[in-house]
């Protein structure tokens, strides 16, 4: 296993643990995170790793950003997985971010379930997709609602990350 695996599990158990017990991810931990992904990408593989970087970047901004703009997940998630797209690139970025999803939305449901609240919960994502497809995000399903039920991130960023890490080199 090479530095930028060990950087980013290093990373994302700290993550974890931070989002875990405080429900934000720091930017002292993801801002140099994001930073350093093209620094190394190009000291490793010159312009082409800077490409690379920059295409998980983007890739990271693509998916989770719509999540974000309709207050669904935090920033400190959309700069994790931007983070996690510099420093593996486009392609395992996307398949990290797809088994994200699907960690995610079982750990909701399993959430969800254990707080007695899966029907409400089930009731505000649909509010949640309907408000994007007026262009306005309404509060209902977001951060932003302080009854509302919400599930840190960053485990599931971890465990889709992880899964990408295992499909590619396990």
């Amino acid at each position: 296993m090479n530095l930028s695996w060990w950087s980013i599990f290093v990373v994302l158990a700290i993550a974890t643990l931070w989002d875990l017990a405080t429900r934000r991810i720091p930017n002292w931990l993801v801002v140099p995170f994001l930073l350093a992904g093209p620094a190394v990408s190009v000291w490793r593989h010159g312009w082409h790793g800077l490409a690379a970087s920059l295409g998980g970047i983007a890739v990271a901004a693509l998916i989770t950003g719509p999540m974000c703009w309709l207050r669904g997940m935090g920033m400190g998630d959309l700069k994790l997985c931007a983070g996690i797209g510099a420093w593996i690139g486009p392609g395992p970025v996307f398949f990290a971010l797809v088994m994200t999803a699907i960690a995610g939305g079982i750990m909701a449901v399993g959430y969800a379930l254990l707080h007695g609240s899966l029907g409400r919960s089930l009731d505000s994502t649909g509010n949640l997709l309907r408000s994007g497809f007026r262009g306005a995000p309404r509060r209902v399903a977001s951060l932003d609602n302080p009854a509302g039920l919400s599930v840190p991130y960053a485990p599931a960023i971890a465990i889709g990350t992880v899964l990408a890490f295992l499909a590619n080199h396990g």
